[in-house]
């Protein structure tokens, strides 16, 4: 790694976004970098495959896939190895969001897969019961992400803080070293300060940053929040 992950950890999901997709997704990655060296707040991003390995040589601060498949390098056609994207300069992956989501097997096989092969693993989980196992399976971070709430622009922390405040309860039962980011509906530096007292340790956002008129001038509201 060459940051490696700092707590308050802020991690933008670029998805396929038109406005994070080749050069504008490298303008954005820089836009993250520049946040995250004025505040000294750790900033990740998570680029689409084909924008990973310009991003990870324009910017130097966190980059991860948005998935990987639980394969080993061979006859699979169509499917996104560990070892490729670990050349491509990504420090880890994103495994199990929302709009990628796997069997509980297929992601112990692909944490161990990320483990392997030196990548980070950020597991998504929708509910409390789903983060209870995720969390036994031991990733680098797990997030906390109700699907009925992804890019509406209401945010998880106040829209259902029980949510939050009860899956970090079980989570540390089973797990006291797993970063807890918290997900869904994140769009204002209010949100942030909020996931984290709450008990979180971060935020996983997406369109708040990504879609924003002046996604700088919101990462920076972001970063600063976690200041207070």
């Amino acid at each position: 790694m060459r940051k490696g992950l700092q707590t308050p950890l802020i991690i933008v999901n670029f998805k396929t976004y038109l406005e994070a997709t080749g050069k504008k997704a490298v303008e954005l990655a820089k836009k993250a970098e520049k946040a995250s060296l004025e505040t000294k707040v750790s900033i990740g991003i998570a680029p689409q495959f084909a924008d990973i390995a310009e991003i990870t040589g324009a910017v130097e601060i966190p980059v991860f896939a948005q998935h990987i498949d639980p394969v080993k390098p061979g006859s699979y056609t169509g499917h996104v190895l560990a070892q490729s994207i670990k050349e491509a300069g990504a420090e880890g992956t994103l495994i199990n969001h929302s709009e990628k989501q796997l069997k509980l097997s297929d992601i112990n096989d692909t944490i161990g897969i990320a483990r392997e092969n030196g990548l980070l693993s950020v597991v998504c989980a929708n509910d409390p019961n789903a983060s209870v196992a995720v969390a036994a399976l031991k990733p680098d971070v797990m997030a906390v992400e109700p699907p009925e709430l992804i890019g509406t622009g209401i945010p998880v922390s106040k829209a259902k803080p029980e949510v939050v405040t009860g899956t970090v309860k079980l989570v540390r039962r089973i797990n006291r070293d797993v970063i807890i980011l918290c997900g869904a509906g994140i769009t204002r530096g209010d949100d942030v300060a909020a996931a984290l007292e709450l008990g979180t340790q971060g935020v996983l956002v997406a369109s708040g940053i990504v879609k924003a008129k002046n996604p700088y001038r919101v990462l920076r509201e972001f970063a600063d929040a976690t200041k207070r």
